[in-house]
């Protein structure tokens, strides 16, 4: 497939082979998204696939769990199932998510089922700030967790990238400006909430995805200036409300 690491492209048609054979007329689409369908893939990126159905037949999944494990393994594929009767509530309950979707995806089998997703300003503006309070919570657990061991908070600096440039990228086109990638969006809006303080550790948050690893002695601080910016971002995703 265009724009995928070779070994990528031969894992996931693999699974997209033993997909359509396994799940027959039950198969509605499989639709790529995320940094993958934008060929913009990492060391550390998953590959992120939605599987929507017919419906969820047990008989034809299970001929599947084989196939979806040793593409989990080996390409890091992590696949949504949704039944299509299920997708307008789920883009509801998930519309983040399902507008990152619709924003970034390929149809690599059946019909393009995310272009008709459109969950509701509301919801998104709700979702938004769910995600970025998950994250806060979520992240200052893990600070506790790790934060005496170096190496492990170069691994809570990198997962960060995905929630904030997710909830960043969705916050620039709620308010109508759009930006070319979810690490634009994310230096964007940390730029305009303040000139120079998250240049940093926006750049160490890039390292840390690209390489693994900090420079010594700095991960601690980077992950309390991260958690600092997702409360920033919720703050401004309530003004989004009125």
């Amino acid at each position: 497939m265009d724009g995928l690491p070779e070994d990528v492209a031969l894992g996931l048609n693999t699974f997209v082979a033993s997909a359509k054979q396994a799940l027959g007329p039950d198969l509605v689409s499989l639709v790529l998204f995320g940094s993958a369908a934008e060929g913009r893939m990492r060391a550390t990126s998953d590959v992120n696939l939605l599987v929507v159905l017919a419906a969820f037949d047990a008989a034809r999944i299970d001929a599947l769990r084989e196939p979806l494990r040793l593409a989990h393994a080996t390409i890091r594929l992590e696949a949504m199932f949704v039944t299509e009767a299920e997708l307008s509530e789920a883009a509801e309950a998930f519309a983040v998510k399902f507008a990152d979707i619709r924003a970034r995806h390929k149809v690599i089998a059946g019909k393009d089922v995310a272009a008709s997703i459109a969950p509701s300003r509301a919801a998104m503006v709700t979702r938004l700030r769910q995600i970025l309070l998950n994250y806060i919570l979520r992240t200052r657990e893990r600070y506790v967790l790790t934060s005496l061991r170096e190496e492990q908070l170069a691994a809570v600096v990198a997962d960060s990238a995905g929630p904030l440039r997710a909830a960043a990228e969705i916050m620039l086109q709620l308010e109508g400006r759009p930006a070319p990638s979810p690490k634009e969006a994310l230096e964007t809006c940390a730029r305009e909430l303040d000139a120079t303080r998250w240049q940093q550790p926006l750049a160490m948050l890039s390292d840390a995805r690209e390489d693994g690893a900090l420079p010594p002695g700095a991960g601690a601080k980077v992950v309390l200036e991260l958690v600092a910016l997702a409360g920033a971002l919720r703050e401004r995703a309530s003004r989004l409300e009125r």
